[in-house]
């Protein structure tokens, strides 16, 4: 990351590309004993926050993922009504999941309560369900925490995490997807951010081959935009202990997600279709 007197820039590691937001002031810097949270006002993207220099979230972009990565699968499971988001430090996830009714209790595990803090203070409206009563804000460590859950504790698990570096890279692993399968219902559904389609297509089909050595059998990779993440494209991974149902009607307001893009994102290009191929 660099900054200058008017641009916040974020260079993509590998890939002689970045992204660059105008700013116009420097609102929060916070060392936790986790990371660097910083957020800044720009010009034209609202209030932006990074952990470490990488971009988590914006006002102005942060719709689109926060509804791919809870409703398709919300939406798939014939009625869930306990679930577990993994990060999620934000609550962005937390607020569209509780906008479905049907939802009876939320664990939220974030290891750093820094960002849920930073969040409430400077991106109110995603805070908006911290209080409701089905909310549960735990501030531990999420791979710890689904080694110790019972079996069958949970219908749904939304891993809602940062780039598979540092305290992360375990969310990314047959371990900790083996722990997720033996936490699920029979019925249960898991969901992981699984990073750009065009810069990390070989670490999307690594994600995809240790869910089925964990035991999930079917798999389906949604992608979508998402203008200030690595070029700009992004993906959540589905995984399902048996067969995908087709997507219930969605009864709740949105502003990206709908049936019809349930539908289209699940359509990979020709080059990813053969990368998720390849045995490793």
């Amino acid at each position: 990351m660099t900054l200058d007197k008017t641009w916040y820039t974020e260079k993509w590691q590998g890939q002689g590309a970045a992204i660059s937001l105008r700013v116009t002031d420097k609102i929060h810097d916070e060392q936790t004993d986790y990371q660097r949270i910083e957020i800044y006002e720009t010009e034209s993207f609202g209030r932006l926050m990074t952990l470490d220099g990488l971009v988590m979230v914006t006002d102005r972009d942060n719709f689109i993922y926060h509804e791919m990565m809870t409703h398709p699968a919300i939406l798939t499971h014939p009625n869930p009504k306990k679930v577990l988001i993994i990060g999620g430090g934000d609550c962005g996830a937390l607020k569209e999941v509780l906008k479905h009714k049907n939802i009876v209790r939320v664990d939220q595990v974030e290891l750093d309560a820094g960002v849920t803090r930073a969040a409430e203070k400077f991106f109110p409206a995603l805070c908006t369900s911290n209080n409701d009563t089905r909310a549960n804000l735990v501030f531990d460590d999420g791979i710890k925490w689904i080694q110790k859950s019972a079996a069958a504790s949970y219908d749904l698990i939304i891993i809602d995490s940062t780039d598979p570096v540092g305290p992360a890279a375990g969310l990314f692993e047959h371990g900790f997807y083996r722990a997720c399968f033996a936490a699920l219902t029979d019925e249960g559904l898991l969901i992981a951010q699984s990073e750009s389609p065009l810069f990390h297509d070989a670490l999307i089909n690594s994600m995809r081959q240790d869910m089925n050595k964990s035991g999930f059998e079917t798999l389906s990779t949604l992608l979508f935009p998402q203008c200030t993440y690595p070029s700009g494209w992004w993906s959540a991974t589905l995984a399902s202990k048996g067969s995908l149902n087709q997507p219930r009607t969605c009864d709740v307001d949105t502003l990206y997600y709908s049936s019809g893009i349930h539908e289209s994102a699940q359509v990979l290009p020709p080059f990813l279709k053969r990368k998720l191929e390849q045995k490793i």
